[in-house]
Parts: C-alpha cells; structure tokens; sequence
C-alpha cells in the first residue's frame, strides 16, 4: 500500500524538514497535501531523501507522467527521450527517423523566443539535444541565409507543440523537412516545461533520442545507452566542428533589401581561429572593417602568426575548454608572447583564461538564450545578452594581472577578464548575437580601437 502525502512529510521529519531536503517551500508542501499527490518532478528527489520506491509514492506513475518508464508508448506517441536514470518523456517524432544507432547527447534548454535556426546551426550545440522553451517552433519556416553554420551540431531538438506551415515572406522551406534533409531527429507534443524544471532542478542530464521507423523501443537498451555516455567533461569537440583548412572572409551583415555585403576596403588583418565560429561573427568582423583569415582549431601560434595579422580572434565552440586547452594553449601563448592584440568569446573566453593561468569548470545546466542579463564592472552598465555554454571560468582561480570585467546577473558567474596592460580582453556572451540583441555589438569596435592603437 502506497503512503500518503502526510507519511511522507511526517518520514522527513515534518514540514520545514522535507522543504529543505527537497529543495522547496512550506507552500508548495500545502498544495501537495491539498492535492494528496507530488509532482513527478520532485520524485527523483524524494526517492533519494527517503529510500522509498516509485510503488510507494501516493501517485503510481501513469501514461502521462514524464517519469513513466511505461514498455509501450502512448497513443499517438512515436519518439521517446530516454534519460540516463531511465526517465521516459514520449512524444511525436519529427525530422529524420532514427535507425540502430540513435542520437545521444546531453539535454539543454534554451530560452530564446526567436532565432531557431540559427540556434540549431550553432556549433557550439554540438553533442547537446536542445530542448525549446518557447513553444512556437517551426512556425516561421527556414531559409539559406539564417544559418550559422553549414551543418547542424544539435544531436536533436525537443518541442512542445507541433511545427505548423511557415508563415513566413523568407521561408523556402518547412523546419521539420529541413531537418529530415539534414539527419537531424526531433519529437514534438513533450511537457517542455517538467523537462525545463528537471534540469534546472538536477542538471542537465545524458539521454538518447528515439524515433523508429518500426515504432518499437527497447527501453532498457535505450536507458542503458544513456547512462554509458560519457557526457561532455573532458570532451574535446572544437576539432569535429572546425574547419580544416584556412580560408579568407569577407561577407559582412545582412541589410534589409540588400542582403548581405562585401568588405571590399578593409583597413586590418584579423585571424580568427575556428573552435566552431559562427558566420555572424564573422561577418561582423568584415563589417568593422576588418579582412579576416579563418585557420583551424588546431593551428599552432606560428600558423597563426606567419599571416601577419594586426589581430587575432578566438571564436566560440562546443566541449570542455579544458580538453580543447591541450592543442589551443600553446598557440595562445605564442600570440600573447607576440604582443598581438586578442579578442575572445564564449569557448575562446575560457581558452583565454586556461592560457592565462586559470581554471574552467562544468556548470549545473549553463546559460541558453537571448535574454541573459550582464554587468560591465567598469561602468555599471548593464547589457542583455546572447548566451550558449555550459562551461565558465572559475575567478577565484585567475592569477594577479588577470582583471575580472563583467558578470552574470542571473548567478554571478564570470562573463569577461582582460589583461593589465595589455591588449587582450575576452567575454563569456555573444555580442554578435544572431539570435538575440545588439547591446554588445561595441565589443568589436574595442577589439578594432585595440588595433589601432
């Protein structure tokens, strides 16, 4: 016989007792009792604080609940995200069907209203499935010109409601045919909110994202698979998502009603070093004024510097910084030996700061979205930023000379540090944004200034 609210409450040592151990307030605890039930999300919790099984609990897990581990899918459910700890959240496939071998990665969420595309073509993505807060996805369609990227690093991509036609002038294509082109699975119809509030509550967990052709899931392999992925510490992923050779750039942003330009009269030479750039950086470079060299992530500081640049750029990627660090450190001190002037975002900004004698760690469930507020220490202002990383630098651990410059408002962790005396800065944010606001797009007029100086 299952227990009641109340035994629960009463076995975790009354009310302030159980809101502490799981990690809520007196009220909700009111609404349980008044519902007689808790939510599927506090389960994990409540199982670990007490001991007790799902058979237990005053709520048997039904068809519906995200922590059904139920044989056989629902109606009208035909993908299923499976977690490591063998949580199941069903829903309707989307994109390409997934064969023997189907995608895993790690789940994120993003909180961004706008931008899907871009989001999706970022490679910064990679080994992530991405979970979309917002719930109309899809519903402006594709095109050639929003993508960051010419492939998709997603493993996947979770959404509430179902993609409906483009409505859309600049649509030349529907996102779920656009995905299936691409091999890129998805599933629709999922609680978006309950997956949300479980990372936000216990991290950003491993799963694996099924969609078969034959409509039949192994759960147990699926769960199994989950649990054997390594995860993303230690993980080096700047390198399948780089370029491999060098090229040349000098497209610029996009203009309404001409698309987008060419800098046909730059006045600096910038390398930038591809751990997975984004074309919007890029183009901003062009933009302010600049012809810009892209090299390999693994280019070392003397194929960096034989191209003369006035100064070098280290984009954002996916991964662990610190595994990235073992090929990227050396070519960043020989930079900094050099005296070039150095700009870095996102995994640059922490490549930066390992070359600088610094530390990196995992974050809980990182920074996902276009809305993300950040304090300039020097002037107090405050800017809304573009933000995708699952890493951060760890201040405490930046040496003397290294000078903290901003951070973040919603957990204070670090977004920038520049270098005494010298002409090297770097921030955690996308000031290119694409998607998200322009309030940073003056970084790159800094980095130019550094330039000319």
């Amino acid at each position: 016989m299952s227990l009641t609210v109340e035994d629960l409450i009463a076995r975790l040592g009354g009310a302030e007792a159980a809101a502490e151990q799981l990690g809520v307030g007196t009220e909700a605890l009111r609404k349980w009792r008044q519902a007689r039930s808790i939510p599927a999300r506090h389960w994990p919790a409540l199982l670990a604080a007490t001991g007790l099984t799902l058979a237990d609990l005053p709520r048997a897990p039904s068809r519906s609940d995200p922590m059904s581990a139920i044989a056989h899918p629902p109606e009208g459910a035909t993908a299923a995200l499976v977690l490591a700890d063998g949580t199941v959240f069903w829903g309707r496939g989307l994109g390409a069907m997934t064969t023997e071998a189907p995608p895993l990665g790690e789940v994120c969420f993003n909180t961004g209203m706008t931008g899907y595309q871009e989001t999706l073509t970022d490679p910064s993505y990679a080994g992530q499935i991405i979970t979309f807060t917002f719930p109309h996805i899809g519903n402006v369609g594709v095109n050639g010109e929003d993508v960051e990227a010419s492939m998709i690093a997603a493993r996947g991509l979770i959404l509430r409601d179902d993609i409906t036609a483009p409505a859309n002038w600049r649509a030349t294509e529907g996102l779920d045919e656009w995905l299936a082109g691409r091999g890129v699975t998805g599933m629709a119809g999922v609680d978006t909110r309950a997956l949300t509030l479980r990372i936000r509550d216990q991290g950003a967990p491993s799963a694996v994202l099924a969609y078969p052709k034959d409509g039949r899931f192994d759960l147990p392999a699926l769960r199994a698979a989950a649990a054997a992925w390594p995860g993303l510490e230690g993980m080096d992923l700047a390198g399948t998502v780089s370029c491999t050779q060098s090229y040349l750039w000098d497209e610029t942003v996009w203009a309404w009603g001409q698309g987008y330009g060419r800098q046909t009269a730059p006045r600096h030479h910038v390398v930038a070093v591809d751990y997975g750039a984004k074309r919007n950086i890029l183009r901003e470079l062009a933009a302010a004024g600049c012809r810009v060299t892209v090299v390999p992530a693994t280019a070392s500081a003397d194929d960096i510097l034989r191209h003369r640049p006035d100064g070098v750029f280290l984009s954002n990627g996916p991964g662990d910084p610190a595994a990235t660090a073992e090929y990227a450190v050396p070519a960043i001190h020989g930079v900094l030996e050099a005296g070039v002037p150095l700009f870095g975002i996102c995994l640059g900004h922490q490549l930066l700061a390992l070359a600088l004698g610094g530390r990196t760690y995992k974050m809980a469930r990182g920074h996902r979205g276009a809305n993300q507020p950040v304090k300039d220490l020097a002037t107090g202002k405050v800017e809304i930023t573009s933000q995708n990383h699952g890493f951060a630098v760890d201040p405490a651990s930046l040496p003397e000379g290294v000078v903290v410059t901003h951070t973040s408002l919603f957990d204070g962790s670090n977004e920038g540090i520049t270098l005494t005396g010298k002409p090297v800065f770097s921030v955690q944010y996308h000031p290119e944004a694409s998607p998200g606001p322009s309030d940073s797009h003056h970084l790159f007029g800094r980095f130019v200034a550094l330039m000319e100086s």
